[in-house]
């Protein structure tokens, strides 16, 4: 056993929780936004909005999960480096988080993270540490952290455990509270991107522990472009790798993480990139303000629900996630000249969005197959 774990000091630990417990405590719960889009019909489309977190996206309640685990456990003690590979917003998260327990911390990014989260990190006082290519991100934190005599927080691994699924205001038991006093307090469907697995793990179990809850509602998780979580979930074969990353920033990964569990997810879809950035013009026009790609990526699968069920003639509520805000994808997303740089055609899926708006019909045919989750 190292030294630093010899050293544990306990009331440390004690006065480390206690202030992320009061930081918890003096936060409100995020919005669950209703989008009156056009041509509905009896479907609710609601939008929980987890950029209202203080770090700024739904990575905020994961980095808290993560830090209290890593306390609990013995792995976080007075001074010990947290090192964690990241796409940006659960370094965002996790830096806000080490500041306020005084902790070093150091996020292992790929180049192509947006300059804006480099930033943020930095203003948390996190230091960036950055890659070639995503699926580096995890040797270079394991190294770090054995040279710094660190603790890796290591999301992809732990992100499905170090949840309370079961409660505790995690945000499934969040959305399902809030939607009580709607028309359909029970969704048909949530939507939700993959980029640890954990969100999906979380809402998948909770849907079947609630059981009167969770009747009739279903999982659906949308996949961007270069993402392994689609194939392995129609595959069956969760060790299919890919040699690129994602641009949908936050969700989408080059392997199958440890904390995805397909057997939660009821259908899967597969986003391509130009539908979830020309979702983006969409939905700023529909709602008022930018919001980062993976929720871009969330709607079009979203919008294919609805159609489906407007198709079987069926009412009822859809709830998928406002990851986070677009101001950190102003020079990505939000920027034509890296749009065309990217060899991205959004007209076609502008087009079809436009035509949802007048016939409330997402027809544009997405590059996908439907299943259900396996036993």
């Amino acid at each position: 056993m190292s030294g630093r774990y010899m050293t544990y000091d306990r009331q440390w630990v004690a006065d480390a929780i206690s202030k992320i417990e009061a930081d918890f405590n003096r936060s409100a719960d995020t919005h669950l936004i209703r989008l009156d889009l056009p041509k509905l019909d009896g479907i609710g489309l609601y939008l929980k909005d987890e950029s209202t977190h203080p770090s700024g996206s739904l990575k905020h309640r994961l980095a808290r999960s993560l830090f209290l685990y890593g306390l609990c456990n013995g792995w976080i003690t007075k001074d010990t480096p947290v090192i964690e590979a990241s796409s940006g917003s659960t370094a965002v998260s996790e830096a806000y988080f080490a500041r306020l327990l005084g902790l070093r911390f150091i996020a292992v990014m790929p180049k192509s993270t947006s300059q804006q989260k480099i930033d943020q990190i930095a203003f948390y006082g996190g230091e960036s540490h950055l890659v070639d290519h995503s699926g580096q991100i995890y040797e270079e934190s394991q190294r770090l952290a054995r040279e710094l005599d660190g603790h890796y927080m290591d999301q992809f691994t732990f992100a499905e455990r170090a949840t309370d699924w079961r409660g505790n205001n995690n945000i499934a038991e969040s959305i399902f509270d809030q939607l009580k006093r709607e028309p359909h307090p029970v969704p048909r469907w949530i939507v939700v991107g993959a980029g640890t697995g954990g969100t999906s793990s979380t809402i998948g179990r909770y849907i079947r522990y609630g059981r009167t809850l969770g009747n009739g509602c279903e999982l659906c998780v949308a996949d961007p472009e270069n993402s392994m979580f689609y194939d392995a979930y129609e595959s069956g074969d969760c060790s299919v790798t890919g040699t690129k990353g994602s641009r949908v920033e936050g969700i989408g990964r080059p392997r199958v993480e440890p904390s995805f569990n397909p057997t939660v997810v009821d259908r899967m879809y597969r986003i391509p990139d130009a539908a979830s950035f020309a979702a983006l013009a969409y939905l700023e026009r529909h709602l008022g303000r930018r919001c980062g790609g993976s929720t871009g990526t969330n709607l079009i699968a979203t919008l294919a629900l609805i159609t489906e069920m407007k198709k079987a003639g069926q009412t009822g509520s859809v709830v998928t996630l406002l990851c986070d805000g677009g101001d950190r994808y102003c020079d990505t997303y939000y920027n034509p000249n890296w749009i065309a740089a990217q060899n991205i055609d959004l007209s076609p899926w502008t087009k079809a969005l436009e035509q949802f708006d007048e016939t409330g019909l997402f027809e544009m045919p997405l590059e996908h197959q439907t299943g259900y989750a396996r036993a």
